[in-house]
């Protein structure tokens, strides 16, 4: 874009440059494929913790929770949500957020989370917002706007100090952190800039989130609001700055690529042991088009799931499982991978319950499942794994199958291996 261009909407520039920024979050957060993954995990982590609500069992106590695995797991969804769990954290001195002493505030909580997963309208999940609102929970504000995100991306903006300090930059708003009247008045804010730059931004509004994000902690400054000739001229060198510091700084998103080119490679190391061992392969739909070797990770694998798991609630779920390895006559599901290179256990073990759990007849739930993951990362997966959240995991044929162990012996496996015990003898057993 040239400086008449920038001069006539500096805003549009800015956002047209912060797309174009390997370090901003539009490239390195938005667009990066494990964001969509972790959606289905995460709503189905907050289906947990409303189910124990409900029923009495989710204690009074954070740590070790359902409601800390879910929140865990937001964030670590890379630096937008960093902190996320902060607002959740018990904080025995001022006793909040009240929702672990107190079982009237802790059900109010979950009627809240309940009616706005089971929702599909706006108005319904502001009127959820509103009568949260009037119940006057110490400690809990707005900060549960994220778990909304996961809920309803197209009707609710991630929230955080940074996102609130970048929209009273950008539109010159007093909005003040902890009320939730100041987050509706922001929300409607968003969404009339969001409908504007829309052709530049998403119908997720964690677009326009992660854009107010970067400018709230500092990467970008706000255009200028008065139109005055020397505030821009300032703003237009402060953004060729942030410019030129960007082609430095694809080199650190390079190295973090690196990270999804060696989740690649184990899917296409899984991919071509199951052929060779005699099963049909499926591949997560969103890796598809992933290029490995002299082609894609796709090929040679099924386009499309079994009926059986096509007609499940948990279709979606299995789609993105990392790799399957299928009966090549009954389109049963043999083995189950999940490849957590840095990602979180979390996600991986929740698609393995939503496989395990998904179908009425356990006939066509998965032989055995498997969690594939760098060597350092066992402590971690059985870290995860000792949660009262995942007490059903217990129930499935789990194993941690490290990288080196793998790499070290696929090539005698699939020379000289039959079926799964060759495996099986590899990994380690979880359950």
């Amino acid at each position: 874009m040239n400086d008449a261009q920038a001069s006539q909407d500096p805003l549009r520039a800015l956002i047209t440059r912060w797309r174009q920024d390997p370090r901003g979050t539009f490239q390195s957060w938005f667009l990066w494929e494990e964001r969509l993954k972790n959606f289905r995990s995460i709503r189905r982590g907050l289906q947990v913790v409303v189910a124990e609500i409900d029923s009495g069992r989710f204690g009074n106590v954070y740590k070790g929770s359902s409601l800390e695995t879910v929140v865990g797991s937001i964030a670590e969804q890379r630096q937008i949500f960093k902190g996320a769990d902060h607002a959740f954290l018990w904080k025995p001195k001022l006793r909040i957020p009240d929702i672990y002493e107190s079982t009237e505030n802790q059900r109010a909580f979950g009627h809240f989370l309940q009616t706005c997963a089971c929702c599909d309208g706006e108005q319904q999940v502001v009127a959820a917002i509103r009568q949260l609102d009037a119940q006057r929970i110490k400690g809990l504000g707005p900060a549960a706007a994220n778990l909304l995100y996961f809920l309803h991306p197209v009707l609710v903006p991630p929230f955080n100090t940074a996102i609130v300090n970048g929209y009273n930059s950008v539109t010159g708003s007093k909005v003040k952190l902890g009320r939730w009247i100041d987050f509706l008045a922001m929300r409607e804010g968003i969404l009339t800039l969001n409908a504007r730059y829309r052709d530049l931004l998403s119908n997720d509004l964690g677009a326009i989130g992660g854009f107010l994000f970067d400018i709230g902690a500092g990467r970008y400054v706000a255009p200028p609001r008065d139109g005055d000739d020397a505030s821009l001229a300032r703003w237009e060198t402060d953004l060729a700055r942030v410019r030129e510091e960007s082609v430095a700084q694809a080199k650190a998103l390079q190295k973090a690529r690196e990270g999804d080119t060696t989740h690649t490679e184990v899917q296409g190391w899984l991919r071509d042991l199951g052929s060779a061992l005699g099963f049909e392969v499926w591949v997560a739909a969103n890796d598809r088009g992933r290029a490995y070797e002299a082609g894609t990770l796709a090929d040679g694998c099924r386009t499309e799931l079994p009926a059986q798991f096509a007609a499940s609630p948990a279709a979606d779920t299995v789609r993105l499982i990392d790799v399957l390895w299928l009966d090549r006559a009954s389109g049963r599901a043999e083995a189950a991978f999940e490849v957590e290179h840095t990602t979180s256990i979390y996600s991986g073990i929740v698609r393995m319950l939503d496989l395990a759990l998904g179908f009425d007849s356990g006939n066509h739930a998965a032989g055995a499942y498997f969690l594939v993951a760098p060597d350092d990362r066992e402590d971690e997966v059985r870290a995860q794994l000792a949660r009262p959240a995942f007490s059903r995991v217990r129930d499935l044929a789990l194993s941690y199958l490290p990288y080196s162990a793998l790499r070290q012996h696929r090539e005698a496996i699939a020379r000289f291996g039959s079926g799964l015990k060759a495996v099986r003898a590899v990994a380690k057993p979880l359950s």
